[in-house]
């Protein structure tokens, strides 16, 4: 059994139990096994089907219920076994999610940081920095550098913080590890969609 995760850049696949990634615009492969997959992108979703016709989108087997309007897929699936928790997804965009006793309440997304990256040389070159990820952010910046890796964190880190209060915290995604150790009471898996994946698929048998 193989498992994708189709994202608005990438095609996640977990084969064999490692991680193989390829961008959209790439040829994809003809797999001998089954593949099982959701997806945020129609587009790529076609692309795999053309590709591999046996593929089997799991969206029909879930049940999420939440008043939030244009919920992604890849979010209510990271949600979906949690009673109390904040969900985080750092990926490209950083989603942030909130369950309580159960029920979604809500959340919000964040700029990525390649996003914030590109954000400053477009207000001047002289803002054209390599992220520093072992920042103090204990202490204010004396330097261009670290005031611009300051800033992106901290604007990050806060707004996660205010929503947490004392839920735990759940990490995901490519920079989910990093973030995680500003928070007390956090937690990353790193494989949290595909594990989730698996679980919706053993608990209905087979694909609808």
């Amino acid at each position: 059994m193989i498992l994708c995760d189709i994202g608005n850049s990438t095609f996640h696949f977990l084969i064999k139990g490692k991680d193989k990634k390829y961008f959209l615009d790439e040829k994809l492969p003809k797999f001998d096994d089954e593949i099982y997959f959701v997806s945020v992108n129609k587009s790529a979703s076609k692309k795999l089907k053309k590709s591999n016709p046996n593929s089997k989108n799991i969206k029909s087997l879930m049940k999420f219920d939440t008043k939030y309007e244009g919920l992604g897929i890849d979010r209510a699936l990271a949600c979906y076994f949690e009673s109390d928790a904040v969900i985080v997804d750092a990926g490209s965009a950083i989603t942030v999610d909130i369950m309580e006793k159960g029920k979604h309440l809500g959340g919000f997304i964040l700029p990525g940081f390649r996003a914030f990256m590109k954000t400053y040389p477009k207000i001047s070159k002289k803002l054209i920095f390599d992220f520093e990820k072992n920042i103090n952010l204990d202490k204010i910046p004396l330097q261009t550098k670290d005031a611009i890796t300051y800033a992106m964190m901290k604007s990050i880190i806060l707004p996660i913080k205010e929503v947490s209060k004392n839920r735990k915290i759940i990490f995901t995604g490519g920079d989910g590890k990093l973030f995680s150790k500003y928070f007390e009471n956090s937690t990353y898996k790193k494989d949290l969609i595909f594990d989730n994946m698996k679980r919706i698929i053993d608990a209905n048998n087979c694909i609808a």
